[in-house]
């Protein structure tokens, strides 16, 4: 069921706001269609490149090495295409990517000693299929993570206990690379793809969405006091995972959050968010409680902080 995020389109008409979870400058829909519609209207590799160029700074981290890793390559090889650039890296990134998968494996099966030992023969059975799934030399590997995940979260717990661990490892397994969070999963994953679907690629990540700090799945409620205003790519790569969890695999988060909301409250002074000039203290009390107190956003840029 798709998730009513309506009530955030106060957000969503703001502009030049950082991500609270990545800390990157977001970039609008409505701009990213515009930026497509420029790539489409380009004649050759360099000249899609030009326009992306003047957004680098927007990337997420990953793309913009990606961007600046394909930029170098052609301009030292002005005779090879976007083609050639990711059959020269795919073996070297692939043999990586399955040693980033082995390491996040291996935290799930020494967690799983926790459990007793039919729930332990349940779980590594699923991690041992995924390490010959992995071995069996099947370039798309990499895209069994969702599956793995899913079937992690089949595993019955036999008691309160168990159920805690399981929780415990699935965070755990969320580590497995993707490629928004590892190069080498994103050398994989789009090795195989057209030119104009890579380019998009490199920045769609940073374009803003509406993020319910307390998930959806967990009660949270649709509305303004419980939205964010974040990439793409850090709405993704939270999945549903508590706030707190979250800070922990990103301890940046609340200066990231400290600078989204002086420029939120920017936009308020200047008359943009009207009807709702009551959203800093409220995503604070939001932000307060579910990151277990460790996002205490300051307002006093606003005059107000209750």
């Amino acid at each position: 069921m798709k998730m009513d995020t309506g009530k955030g389109s106060a957000l969503k008409k703001l502009r030049n706001i950082t991500c609270p979870y990545t800390g990157i400058r977001m970039i609008s829909g409505s701009e990213m269609n515009r930026i497509e519609a420029r790539i489409k209207e380009c004649g050759n590799i360099k000249e899609k490149l030009f326009v992306l160029a003047r957004y680098a700074r927007n990337m997420q981290p990953v793309e913009h090495r990606i961007f600046d890793r394909i930029t170098y390559f052609l301009d030292s090889n002005p005779d090879k295409s976007l083609r050639d650039f990711f059959a020269v890296n795919y073996g070297p990134h692939l043999a990586k990517l399955k040693l980033e998968e082995f390491k996040v494996l291996d935290s799930v099966d020494t967690k799983s000693s926790l459990l007793s030992v039919r729930t332990q023969l349940d779980l590594r059975r699923e991690t041992t299929n995924c390490r010959n799934q992995i071995l069996s030399g099947n370039g798309e590997a990499f895209f069994k993570r969702k599956r793995f995940l899913e079937s992690l979260g089949n595993i019955n717990a036999r008691n309160p206990y168990e159920q805690r661990v399981l929780s415990d490892i699935m965070n755990l397994a969320l580590f497995l690379p993707t490629s928004g969070s590892s190069e080498n999963a994103f050398m994989v994953k789009y090795s195989r793809r057209d030119e104009d679907e890579i380019l998009r690629r490199l920045l769609i990540g940073s374009v803003a969405t509406i993020e319910h700090v307390k998930p959806h799945s967990l009660g949270g409620d649709n509305s303004l006091s419980n939205f964010l205003m974040v990439s793409q790519s850090g709405n993704r790569y939270r999945e549903n995972v508590p706030l707190s969890v979250y800070i922990d695999r990103n301890p940046s988060i609340p200066e990231y959050c400290q600078t989204y909301i002086n420029e939120v409250i920017d936009c308020i002074l200047s008359g943009k968010m009207k009807g709702n000039e009551s959203y800093p203290q409220d995503i604070r009390k939001t932000l307060f409680e579910e990151s277990e107190g460790r996002i205490l956003l300051d307002l006093s840029r606003y005059g107000k902080s209750e």
